[in-house]
């Protein structure tokens, strides 16, 4: 699977995607990962809120992880460091997700390579929902 590096392959992917983990959301809705998770909710995707220090979020049960979502994940967004992202990768491939979108600031070229190697398709350094409000 590829590096998504053109505006063609990002619509392509989030009009064939409906379920997203947002791994990182906050429940303060002027965090970034809050405002564009309830944006992808508003949008019609199915969100799984990841985030092991909260229960409740966007009227949704929060996942403590990605292993604990047990459906089918198509996008799996990152809120995190770069450091944390390898982890997040690990774990994704594990979950069966079918790609990775690292928001900006979150990039970590471990994972991105990891996630190619796994089969992953893979978004780097771009925002998910400015990419949505092209379509």
């Amino acid at each position: 699977m590829p590096l998504l590096d053109s505006k063609e392959a990002y619509l392509r992917l989030l009009r064939t995607a409906k379920t997203v983990a947002v791994v990182g959301i906050s429940d303060d809705p002027q965090r970034d990962s809050h405002r564009i998770a309830a944006y992808l909710q508003d949008a019609g995707y199915t969100i799984f809120p990841v985030n092991p220090n909260l229960d409740t979020v966007l009227g949704l049960s929060v996942y403590p992880d990605l292993a604990s979502i047990g459906q089918d994940i198509d996008i799996v967004d990152v809120f995190r460091r770069p450091d944390a992202v390898p982890g997040i990768v690990a774990d994704a491939v594990l979950a069966g997700a079918r790609s990775l979108w690292l928001q900006y600031g979150t990039v970590n070229a471990r994972a991105v390579t990891a996630a190619l190697e796994a089969g992953m398709d893979v978004v780097v350094d771009r925002c998910i929902m400015i990419e949505h409000r092209k379509l």
